[in-house]
């Protein structure tokens, strides 16, 4: 299984929950397997966006047995499972139920709202995920100290206007000494 690099490396759970979670290992075991894989993945509000597919691959079991387990999660209000798009060609978000874990302050848990964890898996890419894409367009930042220049006409229409006027106004080089001593 993949080490992911997450914000945050503990989650709480009731005393109760583990009880019940040890009688659902002796009960189904690869629903307890995917109930740690589920809580060990999930975002601070207890949700984790990821397809069965690779929750099949993270387990190293097949496809049906993950759906029986979510199936048995589901049944036993382990996890809440809310459809993101539609039916055919949407995506399941997974939420561990917040009696059995979680991952923030417990009065921040009455919100019904989330954000969640989403793993993808290479192998459900159109393309590789690695370096053999084109690297994304990344706009400039400023650094603190920076300061812009506007350069070049722009794209062509119908881009929007330019954010900022080309014709800046300048001041005479010992004004710009003045005001730099003045907060320096």
């Amino acid at each position: 299984m993949p080490k992911l690099d997450v914000r945050g490396t503990w989650v709480q759970t009731e005393r109760a929950a583990h009880e019940a979670w040890s009688a659902l290992i002796g009960r189904k075991p690869k629903a307890a397997q995917l109930m740690h894989l589920l809580v060990a993945n999930m975002g601070k509000d207890g949700a984790v966006v990821v397809s069965q597919t690779t929750l099949a691959s993270l387990m190293d079991v097949s496809l049906n047995t993950v759906k029986r387990s979510l199936a048995v999660l589901s049944e036993e209000c382990w996890i809440d499972v809310v459809r993101v798009g539609s039916e055919r060609g949407g995506v399941n978000a997974y939420v561990v139920n917040r009696r059995v874990a979680w991952a923030d302050k417990r009065e921040n848990q009455r919100y019904a709202a989330f954000d969640a964890r989403i793993l993808v898996s290479e192998a459900e890419q159109d393309a590789p995920i690695a370096d053999e894409r084109p690297h994304l367009r990344q706009l400039p930042s400023l650094s603190p100290g920076d300061i812009q220049l506007p350069h070049g006409d722009g794209l062509p229409p119908p881009s929007q206007k330019p954010l900022v006027d080309a014709d800046l106004p300048s001041l005479p080089r010992e004004e710009q000494l003045d005001w730099v001593d003045a907060e320096g």
